[in-house]
């Protein structure tokens, strides 16, 4: 019987020995932190849909590919001096093979000449939704459409407020 109890109490002595060295452990780990290069976004040239006629009684659009190419609807043409044509562009800059989110503007911005007003919508842009920063920087153009009214009047319109263009880090 004094057998069994000194196996049982060191078998119980050894099981809790066993027990409190397992009830802790500690482990360690780094922190690291990488800071990259902010992302910046500066307009290289304005938008301009160039020397646009439209017919008397029918109205149509002008649509500028972000390549900076002009075709036509409805009763809008195109003369022969186109005047200055370019779609807008931007430089993109930041962390080299970074990738970036576009937003482009998602409401009409009016043109205006004294008290006569048109828009231009449904902008579009190269590259489209998602940039890559190669090397760091990538050129961003964009286009838009031009929603030209019947008998417009003639005269120089300006974008009362410029419209915006966001770049973001993916």
């Amino acid at each position: 019987m004094k057998n069994r109890t000194l196996m049982i109490t060191t078998a119980f002595a050894l099981l809790l020995s066993a027990s409190g060295s397992f009830a802790q452990s500690t482990a360690t780990a780094t922190a690291t932190a990488t800071i990259v290069t902010p992302i910046s976004l500066t307009k290289t040239v304005d938008m301009n849909f160039g020397n646009v006629a439209v017919q008397t009684g029918t109205g149509g659009t002008v649509l500028m590919t972000p390549a900076g190419v002009r075709s036509v609807t409805g009763g809008v043409t195109l003369p022969a001096t186109a005047g200055t044509v370019s779609a807008a562009s931007f430089t993109v800059n930041g962390q080299g093979v970074y990738t970036y989110a576009i937003t482009l503007p998602s409401t009409a911005t009016t043109l205006t000449s004294g008290a006569n007003t048109m828009t231009a919508n449904t902008f579009t842009s190269t590259p489209s939704a998602t940039g890559v920063l190669t090397a760091g920087t990538q050129t961003l153009t964009v286009g838009a459409t031009l929603n030209v009214a019947a008998a417009q009047a003639a005269g120089v319109y300006v974008s009362g407020t410029p419209f915006s263009v966001t770049v973001n880090y993916n």
